[in-house]
């Protein structure tokens, strides 16, 4: 039986936020404030935290996640996933949110995962909305993509594209870090070597577009801000706490280590 699963790598080690995932927000861990966000979405079965450190894994169980223990060396989020998802073929759609997404919306899940059932086109899938500030759009930190006229990705860069000449700032679409995957198309995404786009962006997912596969993108209203910094968790303290008054109600998954 297939199943449709939410993955959210996290890792302890980071350069500008060391211990991220446990960072206290609204009185919870940062990375549990995602977990019970993915939570909220109902075509999901599982939800899972995939991490290399046991202080996160321990924190996790504890909570009440199911975790799944990965290989330290992998490079970025979508290895660690892919780990996970090499050992279980009963996953059919995975959908990749970052672990610092604390206030990313479980209808955007449903949605990926609705899109990638009625499309058998689509391998992958992502999301972009405008940006509210057009002006952010300058910072290399917020991820730009541009589509074409079906909703597939052209281009993504941290550079502000496309240019305003002539069209002006309301083309920008901010990318948001989430993505949904076949199971199929993520093993071999992983496979491939890191390409010259990728490399010259930091952006592996510019390698799927070198390799030929379309990224089908959603395009939404609003979007939901990451967290990179101790300013950002900040920031984003006030929204967590009116959220976390009211959490969608979900039915109780079972705790579990995979390994």
């Amino acid at each position: 039986m297939s199943r449709n699963v939410v993955i959210i790598p996290a890792r302890w080690g980071s350069s500008r936020f060391p211990g991220k995932p446990l960072h206290q927000v609204a009185g919870k861990p940062l990375l549990q404030h995602v977990w019970e966000r993915c939570r909220g979405a109902e075509r999901i079965e599982s939800t899972i935290i995939a991490t290399d450190d046991m202080r996160v894994a321990e924190a996790a169980f504890a909570w009440g996640a199911e975790v799944a223990l990965t290989s330290p060396k992998h490079q970025s989020g979508t290895d660690r996933i892919a780990e996970v998802a090499a050992r279980a073929k009963e996953f059919s759609l995975i959908i990749n949110v970052q672990g610092d997404e604390p206030l990313v919306n479980p209808r955007l899940i449903d949605r990926l995962v609705e899109t990638l059932q009625k499309n058998r086109g689509f391998d992958i899938i992502t999301a972009a909305h405008p940006f509210e500030n057009p002006h952010d759009a300058l910072s290399p930190h917020q991820v730009k993509v541009v589509i074409d006229r079906n909703g597939d990705a052209l281009y993504f860069s941290r550079a502000p594209i496309p240019s305003t000449k002539g069209s002006g700032p309301s083309l920008f679409l901010r990318h948001q870090g989430i993505y949904g995957f076949r199971r199929e198309m993520l093993l071999q995404f992983v496979k491939w070597k890191p390409t010259p786009l990728e490399r010259a962006e930091a952006l592996e997912q510019l390698r799927a577009l070198e390799n030929g596969v379309r990224v089908h993108v959603l395009v939404t209203k609003h979007g939901s801000p990451g967290v990179d910094t101790p300013t950002d968790a900040e920031a984003v303290a006030a929204s967590l706490r009116k959220w976390s008054t009211s959490p969608p109600r979900r039915r109780r998954q079972k705790s579990r280590a995979r390994r």
